[in-house]
C-alpha cells in the first residue's frame, strides 16, 4: 500500500475511519470523504501521516456533484489507484411501514452514489492501464433479513452490477466486493427508521461484533489479494453457506433470528 492513492468515501466514521488509520499507517497517500467535513478532519488529524492525507467532502446522495468530486480528487495527486466505496446508510424498520422516500434514499446513498462515483473514476483507471475498485456491501447483500428490505436491496444490486461490470472490463481493473457482518460502529446509530429519521441507539449484535480496525485490517487483506469477495465477521458469515446450500432451513432461522 505504500504510496498507493486512495479514495475512501464513508471516512468520518466506523469501516471507512478505521481503514484510513490503517492505510496511512502503511504509507499509502489518502483522500478521505463524507458529508461531514470537520469528522473528516478529525479523523486527518489521528492520521500517522497527515501531510499525505487530503480531505474532500462528498454527498453520495448529490448525483450531480459526483463527477466534479472525481475530478477534484484526481487533481490532488493526478491519479487513483484505489477507490474505496464505503460510505453508506443502513435501514431498520419493517418494509410495510417504511416511506417511499426512505428507501428512495437508502438507494441514492448505497447504490447509485457508489456506483456514479466509481464510473466517474474507472475511465482515469482504463486510461493508465490499471485501477482497484472496492465496494463495502454487507451480509446482506447475499441475503435478506427483517428490518432490512430496502437496504438489503440496495446492497444486493451492487453485487449485480459490480459483477456484470468486472466481466465485462478486460483491462487490468479489479473490482472487490467485501461484504461485512456485524462490527462494531455507528451504523445502527445512524441507521434510518420507517419516516427516514436515525434510530440513535446500538443494536446489541452491533455492540459485540468484530472491531471496525480487525474488520479493516481483513478488508486491506483482500485487496492485496485482489479477491473478488471476501466475507468479514463472526457466525453471521456462515449464513452465506447455509442460504445457498439450505435455502428452506435458512428462511426458517432469518425469520426467527435477533438482528438488533
Amino acid at each position: 500500500m505504500k504510496n498507493k492513492i486512495i479514495w475512501i468515501t464513508g471516512a468520518s466514521s466506523g469501516i471507512g475511519e478505521a481503514l484510513t488509520y490503517a492505510l496511512s499507517a502503511l504509507g499509502a497517500k489518502l483522500i478521505i470523504s463524507s458529508r461531514n467535513r470537520d469528522e473528516l478532519f478529525k479523523v486527518k488529524f489521528k492520521c500517522s501521516d497527515q501531510v499525505n492525507v487530503h480531505v474532500l467532502p462528498v454527498d453520495l446522495a448529490d448525483h450531480a456533484a459526483l463527477s466534479r468530486n472525481a475530478e477534484d480528487a484526481t487533481r490532488i495527486y493526478g491519479k487513483i489507484d484505489i477507490l474505496i466505496n464505503s460510505g453508506g446508510v443502513s435501514q431498520r424498520a419493517l418494509a410495510m411501514q417504511t416511506t417511499l422516500v426512505t428507501e428512495q434514499r437508502l438507494m441514492d446513498v448505497n447504490f447509485w452514489g457508489t456506483v456514479i462515483l466509481s464510473k466517474a473514476v474507472l475511465p482515469q483507471m482504463l486510461s493508465q492501464g490499471k485501477g482497484h475498485l472496492v465496494v463495502v456491501s454487507s451480509l446482506v447483500g447475499k441475503f435478506g433479513t427483517p428490518l432490512r428490505s430496502a437496504y438489503s436491496a440496495s446492497k444486493h444490486a451492487l453485487h449485480g452490477y459490480f459483477d456484470s461490470l468486472r466481466a465485462e472490463i478486460e483491462q487490468n481493473i479489479a473490482i472487490t466486493i467485501v461484504c461485512p457482518g456485524f462490527i462494531k460502529t455507528q451504523v445502527t446509530i445512524n441507521a434510518l427508521t420507517a419516516n427516514g429519521d436515525a434510530q440513535g441507539t446500538m443494536d446489541h449484535a452491533q455492540e459485540n461484533g468484530m472491531l471496525p480496525e480487525v474488520c479493516a485490517q481483513e478488508i486491506i487483506k483482500a485487496i492485496n489479494a485482489k479477491k473478488q469477495e471476501v466475507y468479514i465477521g463472526g457466525k453471521e458469515t456462515k449464513g452465506v453457506l447455509l442460504k445457498r446450500f439450505l435455502p428452506k432451513l435458512f428462511a426458517k432461522i432469518i425469520r426467527k433470528a435477533k438482528v438488533t
